[in-house]
């Protein structure tokens, strides 16, 4: 029972990892970056105070001046209160539909890795899932279900929904395929060979000994997994087929701002740099993370 490990369960473990991730240039900027967007999401509305939606048809189409810092759009409406706001909307829409995804992916590279009988057809429908054209079965999906889930539950609650679901449920086959491995490696391992043998159930085992060796796989695929979430909406927000048009998004933005581009630039630059940023910030901690909870990646300066 002495190869028992636990990547994270001592304080002296998390100072550990804490250190590594800290010599990780990349992963401290992306830090650092992540955290004042998120901050300025959820605070800055309450200190701009400028309703996004508040329409002044005299300031339409105007650039960066002391009432608008971002400029304003075709309706007079303030961008920085638009980006503010929407922010809220993608970033929400990124860590939910993350959280689906590595769920579903945690429950079918656990069952897959555990239960042999599964093994098999569960690989097998990963492997079909990854075959399919994504883009378009997320079209189809939003074109069939969208006005029926916004009739039913309102237009902004139900397409949070379908998106949150459609996207969740096409992004977890790499989580799945990861921790397959990772639990067909423990496995093997002679903690769990040992506790099987004290008869130990299969659940047990998975609650006691596999889910707090995998955690950081885990942590590093939903890293990522947030920054595919916000390019998957903001790329259909882009097509039209996200959010309504008086719901801020940054995808909506941009979706907003292409038939003004040549007359207001800014209309498509700021929703397209917050998206970027966002994006490379959670790449980057999720770079960091992997080479601080790996002990055996040794990374060359």
């Amino acid at each position: 029972m002495t190869d028992r490990t636990f990547p994270l369960a001592s304080s002296r473990s998390r100072s550990t990892v804490m250190s590594r991730f800290r010599t990780h240039p990349g992963a401290v900027v992306g830090a650092i970056t992540l955290l004042i967007i998120v901050l300025a999401v959820i605070v800055g509305p309450v200190i701009w105070g400028i309703d996004p939606a508040a329409t002044d048809v005299p300031a339409r189409n105007q650039g960066p001046s002391v009432a608008h810092p971002l400029g304003t759009d075709q309706l007079g409406r303030d961008l920085l209160a638009g980006i503010l706001i929407g922010g809220r909307v993608s970033l929400l829409v990124g860590f939910v539909a993350m959280a689906l995804s590595v769920l579903v992916g945690c429950l079918v590279g656990v069952a897959a890795g555990m239960f042999r009988w599964l093994d098999a057809p569960l690989m097998r429908l990963t492997d079909l899932f990854l075959a399919l054209p994504l883009l378009p079965l997320l079209l189809v999906a939003i074109m069939l279900w969208r006005d029926t889930l916004r009739a039913q539950l309102g237009p902004e609650t139900g397409v949070f929904i379908l998106l949150v679901a459609v996207i969740g449920l096409t992004s977890w086959m790499q989580t799945a395929r990861v921790v397959r491995g990772e639990v067909l490696t423990l496995r093997e391992r002679e903690f769990v060979i040992a506790a099987t043998a004290l008869g130990a159930g299969p659940f047990a085992m998975i609650r006691r000994h596999i889910l707090p060796n995998i955690a950081s796989p885990i942590m590093v695929s939903a890293t990522l997994g947030v920054g595919y979430a916000i390019l998957t909406e903001s790329a259909l927000s882009f097509l039209g087929l996200g959010f309504p048009s008086d719901v801020p998004t940054w995808g909506r933005m941009l979706f907003d701002g292409t038939n003004y581009m040549t007359l207001t630039p800014a209309r498509v630059i700021w929703p397209g740099l917050a998206i970027s940023l966002t994006v490379l910030s959670v790449n980057y901690i999720g770079d960091g993370l992997r080479d601080a909870l790996d002990p055996r990646r040794v990374r060359r300066r």
